[in-house]
């Protein structure tokens, strides 16, 4: 027997659907003991029993919503505007795309890093000039209530968000059936992070920079390939305050201040792309993986060999609807189509497992008195030892790949 509200549900996907269709307006979205965003009844008395909230949540349901719909179809994509694929993490697709329905009259719920609040939120986006807060990837979960209420199911919108997040509006919007009214965009996920992993990183760095101002997680400043940098602007030291209203100065590469200069070598991608302290979702109740997608429109990076010389930025795209396919067609992007093999090639292809540090990180992090380099110390030990493992099972291979990387 399904519940009848979301009050038992924990650990979810935190993607705030529930609170956006509440007609009691009851549920709140908040951060849980471990960092990660999950839905509150406050005055469970008033629950009137209507079950939208548990209708529309993709946590309680096995299967993603389009599982028999989808047709697939593979692109590699970058925008023709040379400052957006400058400017943008791969080819700048969303942005494109962004920037077509803006001009037929949509509006797009997108996400942008505040940082007064320090995290990364869902807004509606209405010019051109809100579209350039959209740009770039936000590591990290997003808030997306405010967003998400502040649609008008019979205005139309092109919504971007994670897979599971899409999942959810994809059942909302079925559920008020308002979906002609919506373009549905997610991405190839890596799953989200701890806020406690974000909130101690930012403090290590406004040591440096004072409060942050701005933050660009995958910013091109020495080519895709050298991407996985983070760069940061903060009140007491920034080399780029302009604050002019033109689109073309908002869409030009930005000099920030504190940026890592070494590929995978800053802390946060370090404990991220080690999968040290994602959502339990994500290790345990992630559907979503290569196609399986509920958005109209699925986009990432273009890994793997086909484009590896490329510096710019290349997209992989994968349409899953007639509709998604179409509007992909009227954008300003240069299309290749390709297998799907080739487009989800290097993608993550099942979910991450939980590493043997994860509890004595989790330990860690939920302790406000820890630092981020304490929390980057369990990490490094971890690789360390398994460095070593690796060597002792396989010293001939390890000397092959130590002599590839000297290029001796």
């Amino acid at each position: 027997m399904s519940p009848i509200n979301i009050s038992s549900v924990h650990n979810c996907y935190g993607c705030g659907l529930c609170a956006t269709t509440c007609p009691k307006g009851i549920i709140s979205i908040q951060l849980n003991a471990d960092g990660f965003y999950e839905p509150r009844i406050a005055n469970p008395d008033s629950c009137i029993g209507c079950s939208l909230c548990v209708d529309v949540c993709s946590y309680l349901h096995k299967d993603f919503i389009m599982q028999e719909e989808i047709r697939p179809r593979g692109y590699a994509a970058w925008s023709n505007d040379n400052l957006v694929r400058k400017k943008c993490s791969s080819g700048g697709i969303s942005f494109e795309l962004g920037r077509l329905l803006i001009n037929k009259g949509y509006k797009v719920c997108g996400v942008r890093y505040k940082a007064q609040s320090n995290r990364a939120e869902h807004f509606i986006a209405t010019t051109m000039r809100d579209l350039v807060w959209t740009i770039g990837s936000k590591y990290i979960q997003s808030y997306t209530l405010d967003g998400f209420r502040a649609m008008d199911r019979n205005k139309r919108y092109m919504v971007i968000g994670t897979p599971c997040q899409m999942d959810s509006f994809r059942r909302y919007i079925r559920k008020f059936k308002c979906e002609d009214n919506f373009l549905l965009i997610d991405f190839f996920c890596h799953g989200v992070p701890s806020m406690w992993m974000w909130n101690k990183y930012i403090k290590k760095v406004e040591k440096i920079t004072g409060p942050v101002t701005y933050v660009s997680w995958r910013n091109k400043f020495s080519g895709w390939h050298n991407s996985w940098l983070m760069g940061v602007d903060g009140a007491s030291h920034s080399l780029s305050n302009n604050q002019s209203n033109s689109y073309e100065d908002l869409i030009k590469e930005r000099k920030t201040f504190y940026q890592s200069d070494i590929p995978h070598g800053d802390a946060f991608y370090r404990i991220f792309l080690d999968n040290g302290c994602l959502g339990p979702a994500c290790y345990e109740k992630c559907k979503f993986k290569r196609c399986c997608s509920s958005a109209d429109i699925r986009i990432g990076d273009f890994l793997g060999e086909t484009f590896k010389s490329d510096e710019k930025g290349t997209s992989a795209v994968i349409t899953l609807s007639e509709k998604g396919d179409s509007i992909l067609k009227e954008s300003s992007c240069q299309l290749i189509e390709c297998p799907l093999e080739k487009v989800m090639e290097g993608q993550m292809e099942t979910m991450p497992p939980k590493p043997k540090y994860y509890y004595a990180l989790k330990k860690t992090l939920n302790n406000p008195n820890t630092s981020i380099s304490v929390v980057e110390q369990i990490v490094l030990k971890a690789q360390r030892r398994s460095r070593i493992l690796r060597i002792m099972k396989n010293p001939l291979k390890a000397i092959i790949h130590l002599v590839r990387r000297l290029h001796i």
